[in-house]
Parts: C-alpha cells; sequence; structure tokens
C-alpha cells in the first residue's frame, strides 16, 4: 500500500481542460474542412470563435498541466512535497504534546509533523468540502496506515469556527488554506487558529499572505506581538527556500510565506 496525497491541481480538472481544448478544435477543424461558401457570414463568424477558445483552452490546458507536474508527489518537481516537509521541519513537540493541522486535505503536513514527532500526537482537521472531493478523512487515514504513521487523528472541523477550547496544542500548523476561505477578513482566521495554541506553543502557517488577501501583515504582526507572542515572523519562501521567485510567479505563488513564532 502506497500513500496517495492527491494533487493539489486535480488530474480531473486537467484531463477536463484538454477534452474541451480537443472539443473546441474538433468544431474548429470541421468548419475548416467543409469550407464556408459564398455569403455564409455566420459559418465564419463560428469558425472564428472557436479557433479562439480552442487556442485559449489549449493554453489554460498545457498550464494546469504544468501545475499538476509541479505539485506532484510522484513527479520530478514535487513542488508540494517540499513545501510539507519544509513546513514540518518548524515543529517539534514535547513528549506527549499535541499540534493541531488546519485544513489537512490528504493528512500530507498531518504525518509529516507525526513523523517528526513519533512521541506526540498530531490531529487534522477538515471540512472536506465538495469543492475538493478528491480529499476526505478516510484518505487521510489510508495514507497514515500507509506511511506506517499512527500517532495521528483526523477530524471534521471548520477553520473558522475551530471545536477546541482556547490553549489545547502545543503547536498548530497549516499549509495553504486560509487563501481559500471565502472571506473579508482572514486575520480573524489565523487568530482563531492560534486561540487554540496553548503559552509557549510554536505556529508555523504557510500561505499566500499577499496585501489583497491579508491586508497589512506587518500590523498583524504587530498585534500579535503586542499580544504576547514572541519570534513573530513572516519568512518568504519565494526566494530559494521553498521555489524560487521565478517559479513562485510563473505559477502565481507569489506572496508564499510562512508565519512562524511562539505564544
Amino acid at each position: 500500500m502506497k500513500a496517495d496525497y492527491k494533487n493539489w491541481v486535480p488530474k480531473g480538472m486537467v484531463i477536463g481542460f484538454w477534452l474541451a481544448a480537443l472539443a473546441a478544435t474538433a468544431v474548429t477543424a470541421v468548419f475548416a474542412a467543409v469550407g464556408f461558401g459564398e455569403g455564409l457570414t455566420w459559418a465564419i463568424v463560428i469558425f472564428c470563435v472557436f479557433a479562439v477558445v480552442a487556442v485559449a483552452l489549449s493554453c489554460v490546458a498545457a498550464y494546469m498541466q504544468i501545475w499538476h507536474n509541479a505539485f506532484s508527489y510522484n513527479g520530478k518537481r514535487k513542488l508540494s512535497k517540499h513545501i510539507v516537509q519544509g513546513t514540518a521541519n518548524f515543529i517539534t513537540l514535547p513528549v506527549g504534546g499535541t499540534c493541531l493541522d488546519v485544513g489537512c486535505g490528504s493528512g500530507a503536513l498531518t504525518i509529516a509533523v507525526a513523523r517528526r514527532n513519533p512521541n506526540a500526537t498530531v490531529v487534522g482537521v477538515d471540512r472536506w468540502g465538495k469543492e475538493y472531493a478528491s480529499f476526505s478523512r478516510e484518505l487521510c487515514r489510508n495514507n497514515a496506515k500507509a506511511e506506517g504513521v499512527k500517532n495521528v487523528v483526523f477530524n471534521n472541523g471548520d477553520a473558522r469556527k475551530l471545536p477546541f477550547p482556547d490553549e489545547s496544542f502545543d503547536a498548530v500548523t497549516s499549509n495553504y488554506v486560509y487563501h481559500n476561505i471565502p472571506s473579508k477578513d482572514r486575520q480573524a482566521i489565523l487568530l482563531e487558529t492560534l486561540r487554540t495554541l496553548k503559552k509557549g506553543g510554536k505556529f508555523a502557517i504557510h500561505d499566500l499572505f499577499t496585501k489583497q488577501k491579508y491586508g497589512d501583515m506587518r500590523a498583524f504582526i504587530g498585534k500579535l506581538r503586542s499580544m504576547g507572542y514572541e519570534k513573530v515572523e513572516l519568512i518568504d519562501t519565494t526566494q530559494g527556500k521553498f521555489m524560487s521567485g521565478r517559479e513562485a510567479k510563473f505559477l502565481f505563488l507569489s506572496g508564499s510565506a510562512l508565519l512562524v513564532g511562539k505564544k
């Protein structure tokens, strides 16, 4: 049995774009083969529309294919694995300690932290919505079993309102989750996660911390420090830590950074 962490860019989505591009190309080819005749302006218009659509869909499909290949755990780049392992390396738990991984998806980060901390327990939560139908709690459990990792627990949970009391965990983690949650105040979602962190606990949260998505993160870091948090910093992961700046721009991952610190 081998772990299957899926892909952040689902294969079905890539295939769907390629099929749509192929269909548009086929229609264009049919019109080109049949010809337009005299006065068939409508046929020329339809041909042009489908030709443009075919080119556009082909470009999108090719781009999605590049994304899929970059994030694949079985591919050459393995960007997702690199990010997960890099984030997990920031977490060291005490014996008997606990960690919360918010938005665990396929369980990759949860399992990586658990493997790094075999004498602690890591809890992964996710709402596993229909928009990510390939991810599930059963998948997480199967992946943990495949990896031989037993110190994990997977439960349903919404990042906007976590089902845990204040100061429940020795560490909290998350990876590329909050930017996907429709919200006018993602800083509030961060605070909801940090609410569950024990005094002295550590956090490592990786996401697209752009101003458009999160607002002023410098001000937020200042707010955390005023609340008593220590060693809070935003580490840019697009300058060689997880990826290059050029790769980040090409994959629309500019703004990727790790928010780390201690409560």
